[in-house]
């Protein structure tokens, strides 16, 4: 991403008086902030939430929606839209990655996740669709009520999937050791740097959602690399807050907090439109799809 400068800064060409706090520090030369919003995951349904996009339609129109709002990626779950449960159906990722590529210019981030399906052969085959990010996650971590299973040859198996259809990981971060276990992943020629990660905290059974653990994660990954972070119910909007003014992105949505506050619900555009207020108001500024594009070092959206 570049600034009025081509710096890859938000400050362009503002006199160092100021760019520069009574310590000496830049407090406005941040790369500008990514915004990903996750619109329907894989358990909260409409009698949750009817907000909650189900159909590749519904997710489409979401997807607009965010896009005007601010957002630069949607990161996709499949749904039954007979029942709304989590699907690994390749036609339903097919058809909602086509329609975000034809409808938006939107970063489309595939969710490798196993809710609905912890095989390798049920979570491989939705890479076939080249999409220009995917998640992964990089360790396996306890549910509330189940084992989310990723084993190191899982792992290996899709982030070889990933290099050869030339798609981006986002390490899904859940404790430390799965740094650990991504930077394993460079070492081995198995993801390119610089590396994207996506720290995931305050799910129960996970890391908790504290200042401490977010900078120890930020402190612990490569200096080129970038990193966003998804909050989980009520922490996302302090864990977006910190991410902000720490250099850091964010991640809203539905699917890991369904409230814009205590007793009211959200919808995933008000959850994008409070981030791009908040950071406005803070001073950073925040990135198109294409400056998104840029700052991660992707590929680029082929249009169908």
């Amino acid at each position: 991403m570049h600034g009025s400068d081509g710096s890859g800064t938000a400050c362009g060409k503002k006199p160092a008086r100021e760019r520069y706090g009574n310590d000496g520090i830049e407090v406005d030369c941040m790369e500008k902030l990514i915004i990903t919003v996750a619109p329907t995951g894989s358990l909260p349904k409409k009698k949750n939430n009817p907000n909650v996009p189900i159909t590749p339609k519904e997710i489409a129109e979401t997807g607009i929606r965010c896009e005007a709002a601010g957002a630069s990626i949607l990161h996709v779950h499949a749904r039954n839209p007979e029942d709304e449960a989590p699907s690994t159906d390749y036609r339903l990722f097919e058809e909602t990655h086509q329609g975000l590529r034809e409808r938006t210019n939107l970063i489309v981030q595939i969710s490798t996740g196993g809710r609905a399906g912890m095989d390798y052969e049920q979570r491989c085959e939705r890479l076939r669709l080249r999409p220009e990010m995917a998640s992964l996650t990089t360790g396996s971590v306890n549910f509330p009520n189940s084992v989310y299973a990723n084993s190191p040859d899982l792992i290996e198996r899709l982030a070889r999937d990933m290099k050869r259809y030339g798609v981006k990981p986002e390490m899904e971060i859940f404790d430390l050791s799965m740094v650990t276990n991504a930077l394993d992943l460079a070492e081995r020629d198995l993801a390119q740097a610089p590396l994207h990660f996506d720290f995931v905290l305050g799910l129960k059974g996970a890391a908790p959602a504290t200042a401490e653990n977010l900078l120890h994660l930020k402190n612990a990954i490569p200096a080129d690399a970038t990193w966003s972070v998804a909050g989980i119910g009520p922490a996302q909007l302090p864990m977006s807050m910190l991410a902000i003014v720490t250099g850091g992105h964010v991640r809203v949505g539905l699917e890991d907090n369904i409230y814009y506050r205590r007793g009211e619900l959200a919808s995933n555009e008000q959850l994008v439109e409070r981030i791009v207020r908040l950071s406005h108001e803070l001073g950073r500024e925040i990135a198109t799809p294409d400056e998104a594009r840029q700052i991660l070092h992707l590929r680029g959206n082929q249009k169908p």
